[in-house]
């Protein structure tokens, strides 16, 4: 029987918060970037001359370690008046992501993962493609009178929505697609009990509805946010294409402009999926003590003909948001590996010899006779295999058990 894994609790959350930036601090934001971007390209020039180097030699094989790049940071402040005036905080912190993006690809070639599931190797960041990322740690920043000082004299104001919990351990400053700047601070992250209801769920993933569960109350419709904002998306698109620069030139003004508005349209179509997802899992978490989730990887579907729709959904960002909620509210979260789900009954627990058609949205048993939609009997699937007790489920038994028990 396929594995059932515990969702692991967490130990730091993110609180993120819009900023407001003067003139005098965007001018300092992008030049601290800029400085950034020099330092990661010279970190992949270096990455790439060293493998080149160790493919030609390899009897005198080199490294290209956090050690070795921060001496070569080092050495080019030294000499470098312009990266010397910068922030050594951010730049410092840059290496280190260079650094697990470099591991992270290393590790998924030596796994002989396909190319299509591996992290590419760490590549150039160009001025007008890549949005402005700097990462602080502890003594690179301060919170003062509510607003944030990061090192190098850059003050911003943050628009608190909400109070942090505790004190952040770092914060990370960054630019959107739109021209937004937000802060992202890390703080340990708390448990906030709900109280016990004793009722227990399944959830089952779909494309016709994102998440069927064992309750009509709590299943999720498919909200189609991207649909609705499709004839806007064209729009924009046509209007990209019409003023798209002939290679090697600079883009003009309103091509720049029909591309802030492609990124505002689908930045909105995010958010209103984050918020519906969001949403949903709160009413879960909140109504249920336990929780069997199918542990579903909607990434193939990106290669079938339910691809748009599929993404549309958005499976990973809702799964994602519910195990998220279940940790920070202290609820038993259990993935289910999917295997099979759709072919077992949850009555009885035979397997039907062939996989269902897509078309066939009824599931009957054939040895126990038990009728019910195919994805309401998958998520009740989701609790058997979870160990979950099915009773708990909106106080209904699958018709399997009433009957083994009355024989």
């Amino acid at each position: 029987m396929p594995v059932v894994k515990e969702a692991g609790e967490g130990g730091r959350a993110r609180y993120t918060y819009r900023l407001r930036v003067s003139s005098t601090a965007h001018a300092a934001l992008l030049a601290e970037w800029d400085r950034c971007r020099w330092v990661w390209n010279e970190c992949v020039a270096k990455s790439r001359a060293v493998h080149v180097h160790n493919k030609a030699h390899p009897e005198d094989r080199q490294t290209c370690g956090p050690a070795g790049l921060d001496k070569m940071l080092t050495e080019a402040r030294e000499r470098t008046p312009w990266l010397r005036a910068g922030s050594s905080v951010p730049q410092q912190q840059i290496i280190r992501d260079f650094g697990k993006a470099r591991a992270k690809a290393q590790k998924d070639i030596k796994e002989r993962l396909p190319l299509k599931q591996r992290a590419g190797m760490p590549r150039w960041k160009r001025k007008r493609e890549a949005d402005p990322t700097l990462n602080y740690t502890n003594r690179g920043f301060r919170l003062k009178n509510g607003r944030l000082h990061l090192a190098g004299g850059i003050v911003l104001t943050v628009v608190w929505s909400r109070e942090l919990p505790a004190a952040p351990s770092s914060v990370r400053v960054y630019r959107d697609s739109v021209g937004c700047w937000y802060a992202s601070f890390v703080v340990p992250a708390e448990a906030q009990p709900l109280p016990a209801t004793g009722a227990v769920i399944g959830i089952d993933w779909g494309v016709k509805e994102t998440a069927t569960t064992t309750s009509d109350a709590h299943d999720l419709p498919h909200a189609q946010h991207g649909k609705k904002a499709q004839a806007k998306l064209s729009r924009y698109d046509r209007m990209m294409a019409r003023r798209k620069p002939a290679k090697g030139q600079a883009a003009s003004k309103g091509y720049r402009e029909a591309k802030k508005l492609r990124a505002k349209a689908h930045k909105k179509v995010a958010r209103q999926r984050q918020d519906t997802g969001r949403k949903w899992a709160k009413r879960v978490v909140t109504d249920h003590d336990a929780i069997a989730v199918e542990d579903f990887r909607p990434r193939f579907l990106a290669r079938t003909s339910m691809a748009r729709k599929a993404a549309d959904a958005a499976i990973g960002a809702t799964k994602k948001a519910l195990i998220e909620m279940g940790r920070k509210h202290g609820r038993d979260v259990r993935l289910v590996h999917p295997a099979h789900t759709t072919m077992d009954c949850a009555s009885c627990g035979a397997r039907t010899k062939h996989a269902l058609p897509l078309s066939e949205r009824t599931y009957t048993c054939t040895t126990c006779g038990a009728v019910s939609s195919r994805d309401k009997n998958s998520a009740r699937v989701m609790l058997v295999r979870a160990g979950l007790n099915p009773a708990g489920a909106e106080g209904v038994r699958p018709l399997g058990a009433l009957l083994q028990e009355a024989a």
